[in-house]
């Protein structure tokens, strides 16, 4: 089966047709997705959605409803345990088992958008392999990962990456432990673009974020106004 063959539709509920009619936005975490997504809703009329704005507020309040479900604590682990003691590789696989069940919360958001315009919905939890079964063609996505000078470079610049926002015991060893783990979920997400022929856009910053937002633009371009 190629690429473009796995891409065919899905059972998936789509009562308005919002989520075949989606562009996605997907890649790895300081990549500049929602920047990109912002200047393209100023440039090409879209409407988007903010994938990680409804991850940290609705979306969290159904993680803890659904431990309580399972009989799990309500409350997250100690964040020494989750962020000092496991490592990167742990973190990284409970971070990818968890995508499933977030993107599910994520198609609800989108199935209650009816836009005259088209729709982005850009996110690091908008994996391919999640995506592709809803698509009918790879080019309704597109992947943008960090290259590791550009990811040390918003480290520097932006203060939301360079902050942990957990107290910690060795918030070094922490952050370090974040930004592997970051990193191997991004090389996920670029193995399985790459596997599912969805285009994959490496962003070193020799490009501004206009400029970027032009390629996507321009991927995107059959299905913009």
């Amino acid at each position: 089966m190629t690429g473009h063959d796995s891409l065919a539709g899905s059972d998936v509920w789509d009562p308005f047709g919002t989520l075949r009619r989606a562009l996605w936005i997907g890649g790895g975490q300081w990549a500049g997705k929602s920047t990109v997504a912002r200047l393209l809703a100023a440039r090409c009329r879209v409407t988007v959605y903010h994938y990680d704005y409804h991850d940290a507020r609705g979306h969290n309040d159904r993680r803890i409803a659904r431990r309580v479900g399972l009989g799990e604590p309500a409350t997250e682990p100690d964040p020494d345990r989750m962020w000092v003691h496991t490592t990167p590789e742990e973190m990284a696989a409970a971070t990818l088992a968890g995508f499933p069940d977030r993107f599910g919360w994520a198609l609800d958001d989108l199935r209650a958008l009816v836009s005259g315009h088209p729709i982005i919905a850009e996110g690091w939890g908008l994996r391919p392999e999640l995506v592709a079964p809803i698509i009918d063609s790879p080019r309704r996505m597109v992947v943008m990962v960090p290259t590791p000078e550009f990811r040390r470079r918003q480290l520097r610049e932006l203060p939301r990456a360079a902050s942990l926002g957990h107290r910690v015991s060795d918030p070094a060893r922490a952050q370090a432990n974040r930004l592997a783990r970051d990193r191997l979920v991004a090389d996920d997400a670029v193995r399985n673009a790459h596997r599912l022929g969805i285009r994959v856009i490496g962003v070193d910053g020799s490009l501004d974020a206009a400029a970027i937002a032009e390629t996507v633009a321009d991927h995107f371009s059959p299905y913009l106004s």
